[in-house]
């Protein structure tokens, strides 16, 4: 199918080149070969008047003309995409359907064991894709490669809906052996200790802009660990801390020889969110899958 002389066909192409930036990769994401891939570049290259991907060294950059066309053309490949596949009524209770979450494994061990329970009984054919958190919030929101994500308020996109699940405060873990921290956690010992902290992607965690900001001084990071729920481990047998979420905190002091202590400053609590693609926001089953985390995160 043609409009104004483009095969419209290209432009499942052409969201796949904008996107990787790799004709390899592009082939890859929408399963054709490399020289049909290429052959597609050229065909659209040839009615866009523009390169489109032109090479910097050894790496693909997008043109001016390109970058304008990234947002429009994911735009309308979402739109279709969600006006075809919504589900208009969804039955749990005898329907297949198979969800992409993105979330973090602190999410996953105090929030999904209770979806997933619920799921178990009132939706047996429905079936969960787990996907762990990369710093790639945005891109699998905006290019419909998830359909749920749950992650902390200040991750969220703001031209996507949300809602919040739960609430959360944060606490500080130590080894119940520390050698200076044994009755009080103030804000000097809090300040001159090691820190053990979770990191994930390319970007900075938000807290550690948030503390800079409060109290106009880094914490001193020693050990980057790639999950929330390993803190508590790594603080053990050492004179380091962690600042950790509340329910991790307890989860892990029934194994491990710690200690939990209150903050000794103040600090916004966690609230978890759940957000969807907003085209995807009348998908009659992902309108009862959000039901249902919605009410299981009241429960917690």
């Amino acid at each position: 199918m043609r409009f104004h002389g483009l095969d419209l066909n290209l432009l499942v192409a052409l969201n796949a080149l904008l996107t990787e930036r790799n004709i390899s990769r592009a082939a890859e994401r929408v399963c054709l070969s490399q020289p049909a891939m290429s052959n597609a570049l050229a065909r659209l290259r040839d009615y866009f008047n523009d390169e489109l991907l032109s090479t910097v060294g050894r790496q693909l950059v997008l043109t001016p003309r390109a970058e304008a066309l990234l947002e429009p053309v994911r735009e309308v490949l979402m739109r279709i995409e969600s006006t075809i596949s919504a589900r208009w009524s969804f039955d749990p209770a005898t329907e297949a359907r198979s969800f992409n979450i993105q979330l973090s494994d602190y999410s996953a061990t105090v929030f999904l064991p209770a979806l997933i329970q619920r799921l178990s009984k009132e939706a047996p054919k429905v079936r969960l894709n787990l996907l762990p958190v990369d710093g790639r919030q945005s891109d699998v929101i905006e290019q419909g490669e998830v359909d749920l994500l749950i992650m902390p308020s200040q991750y969220v996109l703001a031209q996507h809906p949300t809602t919040p699940l739960f609430e959360e405060r944060y606490v500080c873990v130590t080894w119940d052996e520390h050698p200076e921290i044994r009755t009080e956690l103030t804000v000097e010992a809090y300040l001159a200790a090691g820190h053990v902290i979770a990191h994930f992607g390319a970007k900075a965690p938000v807290f550690e802009g948030w503390f800079f900001e409060r109290y106009g001084v880094s914490r001193r990071i020693e050990i980057t660990a790639p999950t929330l729920s390993s803190l508590p481990r790594f603080v053990v047998g050492t004179p380091r801390l962690a600042t950790v979420h509340r329910r991790v905190a307890l989860e892990c002091q029934k194994s491990l020889p710690i200690k939990i202590w209150e903050l000794p400053f103040e600090m916004p609590k966690l609230v978890q969110t759940m957000q969807w693609h907003r085209h995807r926001t009348n998908d009659a089953s992902l309108s009862w899958l959000r039901q249902c985390a919605e009410e299981v995160g009241r429960a917690i």
